[in-house]
């Protein structure tokens, strides 16, 4: 049974400085539970009450009490106290932690020469142990208890999704739009080669991000279409540089990939005032839309004056929750929807009915809005930590793509063998992606991706350090060599 509400006066003794102070402060709250300070039923203190106690700000109290929710250490209602949630203590005796603890980064002088990967910084994956196991399970216990669908769903069902999603992308996206017309997918490269079939792009041309995301390029050439690389800037993709022949556009305009940039609301008026002139077919991979740092949001391509009858809006929770899911929607024209529909029909490709349950409950009953809060936090104290680690250590490259999404771009001086600088950099220990796996043309801009999400705040300086190290030895370059590759991150 619980114990009696009461305030709790916490006496915290904090770690020493080395982990982030939010989880110096989760851990001190856990062990509170070991010792029996603290019990299952207890009321934990108001955020802004703990703050002032321990003398931090109220986001670390704040983001503490997040990850001691998301461990099951806390159960926190809206509009009521945070309590230590029942099993905590026994979680707390038996040394469960709030989160899992970073390893450290091996010395690069050490005389083992077999190390594993121990920073992995793949851009395009969010880190999952963000995501609160009572609300994932919450969500999956009522799909799991309904009957097992008995056949594959075609291409208009998924009602309950496209209904949640429908709110959403007007909450968060500002795009106005109604359940019938939203399509449900297996993923974007499926939504990219229901398009193609539905406008006929095959032996047409398409323009598309020079450089950019290559497996939507390769699925794009494979359904036939004629793609033209189109060189982005630090604006993304420029649209004085599409031709009168080009019959569609590929971009990612809320975070460009790889570079980072994001389109200004002149280029976005701009894109879609042409294509309605030119009956052209705009494809917009909102790719890290939900994840912006300090920065305003900028209308999707869709929302703008006539972009719901020329741009097909694909969205994806692979970046917002896992990839594991397989689930991404579609928003095609309104006068391509009946042929987005019948070329999902005849290549058969559909997403799992019991997901899609699942992921609707989750976003009805409020746990993506806070799973996006939550995350968003993280991610943008985990890119500070990496940004500032990686000015210190790389002072003449300034990172570009800062202000959104779940990477940063650093660009190199043209000529560099930046596949070889992954390379080296993978036998060292940290895993980025070289800029040549996202160019077409051999002219193109060299640098590395770095993603991360994933990436613990107290491991950035170590990862920048091997960066900064390698890229010195293999270019050899020197304080002010770096002029003619520095980009802008603004």
């Amino acid at each position: 049974m619980a114990r009696t509400s009461r305030d709790v006066h916490l006496h915290l003794e904090l770690a020493p400085a080395g982990e982030p102070l939010r989880r110096r402060v989760a851990a001190a709250i856990v062990e509170a539970v070991r010792t029996g300070a603290l019990g299952p039923g207890d009321v934990l203190p108001a955020s802004r009450s703990l703050a002032a106690d321990l003398g931090i700000s109220r986001t670390v109290v704040v983001d503490a009490y997040d990850e001691l929710a998301a461990a099951g250490y806390v159960v926190t209602r809206a509009g009521s106290d945070t309590r230590i949630a029942p099993g905590a203590d026994a979680a707390a005796r038996a040394g469960v932690g709030s989160h899992v603890a970073p390893t450290v980064l091996p010395d690069e002088n050490a005389p083992n020469d077999h190390r594993d990967n121990t920073i992995d910084l793949s851009p395009g994956y969010p880190d999952t142990g963000l995501i609160s196991d009572r609300d994932w399970r919450s969500a999956w216990r009522g799909v799991t208890s309904a009957p097992v669908p008995h056949r594959v769903p075609g291409p208009d069902e998924h009602l309950l999704l496209r209904e949640a999603l429908a709110v959403h992308l007007r909450r968060t996206r500002g795009i106005a739009v109604r359940p019938d017309e939203l399509v449900i997918v297996p993923g974007v490269l499926s939504a990219l080669r229901a398009l193609a079939a539905a406008r006929g792009l095959s032996g047409r041309h398409l323009a598309f991000e020079e450089p950019g995301y290559s497996r939507a390029r390769h699925t794009l050439e494979s359904a036939g279409a004629l793609v033209r690389p189109v060189p982005v800037d630090h604006d993304g993709l420029d649209p004085a540089l599409i031709r009168q022949t080009d019959a569609a556009v590929y971009c990612t305009p809320a975070h460009q990939y790889p570079i980072g940039a994001r389109m200004p609301a002149a280029r976005r008026a701009r894109l879609v005032s042409d294509a309605l002139t030119a009956d052209r077919l705009l494809i917009e991979d909102d790719y890290d839309g939900e994840f912006r740092y300090g920065v305003s949001t900028l209308p999707a391509l869709r929302s703008i004056d006539g972009g719901h009858d020329c741009v097909a809006y694909v969205g994806t929770a692979s970046k917002i929750l896992s990839p594991a899911l397989r689930l991404a929607w579609l928003v095609p024209p309104r006068p391509m929807l009946t042929a987005v529909r019948q070329a999902l029909q005849i290549s058969g490709e559909s997403a799992s009915t019991i997901t899609s349950a699942a992921l609707a409950r989750f976003i009805e009953s409020g746990s993506l809005s806070r799973h996006l809060a939550r995350a968003a936090r993280t991610y943008s104290a985990r890119r500070q930590s990496f940004v500032d680690s990686l000015r210190r250590h790389l002072p003449d490259v300034e990172p570009s793509g800062v202000e959104a999404g779940l990477h940063v771009a650093l660009r190199l001086p043209d000529g560099v063998d930046d596949a070889a600088i992954a390379a080296e950099l993978e036998r060292r220990g940290v895993t980025v992606r070289g800029l040549g796996a996202y160019r077409i043309r051999d002219d193109g801009p060299r640098g590395l991706l770095c993603g991360y999400a994933r990436l613990p705040e107290s491991r950035a300086d170590a990862a920048a350090r091997v960066i900064a190290d390698v890229i010195r030895e293999s270019t050899g370059a020197a304080a002010g060599t770096w002029d003619s590759c520095t980009t802008n991150g603004s």
